[in-house]
């Protein structure tokens, strides 16, 4: 039983990553599984270059990213567990937690983040309720988006990135990522709103 996991490996399921590994040694957070399910192929990331990205020198590659972010992850915050090699196929909901079934196994979490793409249609199964045309992008794009109160489905299910509305900017991925991530660390910390920061000589 996953206390998190995020489905897509893309800008804004990394940078949720991130955010929740760097809780590691608040009480609330150091005992918390958390785990990602690395599947990249389908991010729009593997063919785009980025010369407006604030903090990426300009020419960066996005297939470079994507391979860079996940090692960052992974000498960072090792305790969080990147599961390689699988797709997932369908989110079914129990009544406390989820079930995650990928083309391989299956998962138990508490909390899902559903970090992929708005292709339509949507490449796994059980979101159907709750899915509606994206309100960002044009029509003529076919994208969908999941309703979502700032970033929140339900109770325990979680959007980010372009499929919770957002336009498709590097930038506004990773904060959209990175807000779902204070929000879960907000949600173990008894609701008291929390963000976490490193500092020089801290």
């Amino acid at each position: 039983m996953f206390d998190v996991l995020i489905i897509g490996a893309g800008v804004s399921g990394v940078s949720c990553a991130l955010i929740l590994g760097s809780a590691k040694n608040k009480p609330f957070a150091s005992d918390k599984k958390i785990g990602i399910i690395a599947h990249q192929k389908a991010s729009s990331l593997q063919t785009a270059v980025f010369n407006n990205a604030y903090g990426i020198p300009a020419g960066k590659l996005g297939s470079e990213i994507l391979s860079e972010s996940l090692e960052h992850l992974s000498q960072t915050y090792p305790h969080v567990e990147q599961i390689f090699g699988e797709k997932v196929m369908e989110i079914k909901e129990n009544n406390d937690f989820y079930t995650i079934v990928t083309n391989k196994n299956q998962y138990q979490s508490k909390v899902v983040v559903v970090a992929i793409g708005a292709g339509n249609p949507i490449s796994l199964e059980g979101l159907d309720a709750y899915i509606e045309p994206h309100q960002k992008i044009p029509a003529v794009k076919n994208r969908i988006q999941l309703k979502n109160d700032d970033h929140l489905v339900k109770k325990g299910l979680y959007v980010t990135g372009i499929l919770a509305g957002h336009r498709s900017q590097l930038s506004i991925a990773a904060g959209s990522g990175a807000a779902v991530g204070t929000d879960i660390l907000t949600l173990w910390n008894d609701g008291n709103h929390t963000m976490v920061h490193d500092a020089i000589n801290k």
